[in-house]
C-alpha cells in the first residue's frame, strides 16, 4: 500500500506524507556534488487532511459507547 503524497512547498515535487509530515527528500539536482542535502520542506507538518489515519490502512469507526462483541 503506498501513502498519499502531496506538494513539498519548498521543492513542488510530490512527496509521500507520513505520520501528517512530509517524508525526508532531497531537492531536486542536489546530488550533483556529491553532497546529502535535504530540501527544507523535509519533515515539514503537512496541511490537514494530508496524512493517512493509519499505518495499515484500517480506521476503526467511531462509535457511540462501547462496540458489539459479535
Amino acid at each position: 500500500m503506498s501513502t498519499r503524497r502531496r506538494n513539498c512547498p519548498e521543492c513542488r515535487r510530490e512527496i509521500a506524507v507520513v505520520a501528517g509530515r512530509f517524508a525526508r527528500h532531497d531537492p531536486p539536482g542536489a546530488r550533483g556534488s556529491g553532497e546529502l542535502v535535504s530540501c527544507p520542506g523535509s519533515r515539514r507538518p503537512a496541511q490537514l487532511g494530508a496524512a493517512q489515519p493509519t499505518l495499515d490502512g484500517y480506521a476503526v469507526p467511531e462509535f457511540p459507547g462501547q462496540l458489539p462483541l459479535f
